[in-house]
């Protein structure tokens, strides 16, 4: 394998690719109703525009973790830039919903190619402290981008720069391509697996069956009220993930290279990092959610407004994620993945009590500080979720691992809207806006309280984890 080190340039060119995605999760929400105008969408479309896009992600993230492996990292990544920059190209200039569509399934699927790269990249041309503060930045730039979608998803549809509206929220990727795709063979070190290990494509398959079920009912159960198709899907979801699981194991046995391979699952590491991507991400992505949808829906904000009103957290998060190398390296993974939660509790606490003291007249100004101790928490969390999570993966696995990480947060984020935006309604319908809102935070905290108590009760193994690198 060739593993050449990574210097400071590279992993700049590697950071911009990475932001091409992870905006691209949330500036689409900041357009949904400019997009209705324009193209005469219905709810289901609207919801299949924000659906396809995860759906295509998550289903192959692990493939293109898997080819990178195979065919070389930064050849499969660039060939991921392409293919979102031309789907990106394509989504700025539909005409109609359909191609719209098609557009925004093959910008998922250039993410895919994408992401996987970019981790399993860094795990194996860097080494220590270089290490440590790369996975750092990994962390910060991931989650930052996805609050910036937010905010500048808000400015490009108020500013309408040359008239092109919504359609700006996809061309503004397109510099972003050209610069990673001008540099990344001059800076950016090939790597791959010596041997290359054939495609599982069974496995593939009953991946696609169990993500495609979980995320596209996900995606139309609220819009269809939950009738039976959203409930077959969900019903068919742990079906194709058991049938999965068996599979992956009878192929380990004979040796083979599963797309997801259960041996990775027997690491500590990678065990408890699944555990906090379904407990946090979908949290998050809750969170950004019904917190969008009280300021606007419950106090009027426009959506630049209520975009501007995650600035402080956004920038907190950076901050945040710029400091966790240290922390890690003084206190350990633990005590950074408790100190983060701990912040974020309570933030989420200061934040019930602003909106009951200044409801109605909650400004931008008024959450600055709730806001910011919710971001610098989150940002400790989420720098250790990468750091626990590729912890012990061997470097030939590093694709799988990684893809199998971010499928999980993906899903976790798709996730995250229905559960906590599903709370937010139910208790709208008894109550108003300020009890629903609170309602939901209450719930969120509650789920960073069994965060913590895992982090306690699994100590020793939690431990073995952080032990390594």
């Amino acid at each position: 394998m060739h593993t050449s080190q990574l210097q400071r340039a590279g992993l700049v060119v590697l950071l911009s690719g990475q932001l091409l995605p992870m905006i691209d999760f949330s500036i689409v929400n900041v357009a949904l109703d400019a997009m209705a105008h324009s193209l005469r969408a219905t709810p289901i479309e609207l919801a299949l525009i924000v659906a396809v896009y995860g759906i295509a992600f998550a289903i192959c993230l692990a493939m293109g973790g898997r080819l990178g492996d195979n065919y070389g990292r930064r050849r499969v990544f660039l060939a991921g830039v392409w293919t979102f920059g031309i789907a990106s190209l394509l989504c700025g200039i539909a005409n109609n919903v359909g191609m719209l569509m098609f557009a925004r399934v093959l910008q998922g699927v250039g993410a895919a190619f994408i992401v996987p790269q970019i981790l399993a990249t860094l795990h194996v041309t860097l080494k220590g402290r270089a290490h440590a503060r790369a996975i750092g930045l990994y962390g910060g730039i991931g989650g930052l981008a996805f609050i910036v979608g937010q905010v500048l998803g808000g400015f490009l549809i108020k500013a309408d720069i040359g008239g092109y509206g919504w359609r700006s929220v996809f061309l503004i990727n397109l510099p972003i391509c050209l610069f990673v795709l001008l540099t990344a063979r001059r800076f950016v070190p090939e790597t791959h697996n010596n041997q290359r290990v054939a495609i599982d494509v069974n496995g593939t398959l009953l991946l696609a069956g169990a993500v495609g079920c979980l995320m596209l009912a996900l995606a139309l159960g609220p819009v269809l009220h939950w009738s039976w198709p959203c409930m077959l899907l969900l019903a068919l979801f742990p079906l194709f993930l058991h049938r999965l699981r068996q599979s992956s194991l009878r192929l380990e046995a004979a040796q083979g290279a599963p797309l997801l391979p259960p041996s990775l699952m027997r690491l500590p590491g990678v065990r408890f990092g699944l555990t906090m991507a379904v407990l946090f991400f979908s949290c998050w992505s809750g969170f950004m959610f019904a917190v969008a949808l009280t300021l606007q829906s419950g106090l009027g904000l426009s959506a630049f407004q209520s975009g501007n009103a995650f600035i402080a957290l956004g920038i907190a998060y950076f901050i945040g994620s710029l400091q966790s190398t240290r922390m890690v390296e003084r206190r350990g993974k633990r005590v950074t993945l408790l100190t983060g939660c701990t912040i974020q509790m309570l933030g989420l606490l200061a934040l019930i009590a602003t909106l009951q003291y200044a409801w109605p007249n909650v400004g931008v100004v008024t959450l600055i500080p709730s806001t910011v101790l919710i971001g610098f928490g989150q940002s400790f969390i989420v720098s250790t979720f990468y750091r626990i999570g590729m912890t012990g993966v061997p470097h030939h696995q590093a694709g799988a691992g990684s893809a199998m990480l971010s499928t999980v947060q993906q899903s976790a984020l798709g996730l995250g809207p229905m559960l906590l935006g599903s709370i937010f309604t139910q208790l709208y319908l008894h109550g108003n806006h300020l009890s629903a809102i609170t309602g939901t935070l209450i719930v969120e905290w509650v789920l960073m309280a069994v965060l913590v108590v895992l982090t306690s009760i699994n100590r020793r193994s939690f431990q073995t984890a952080a032990a390594e690198g």
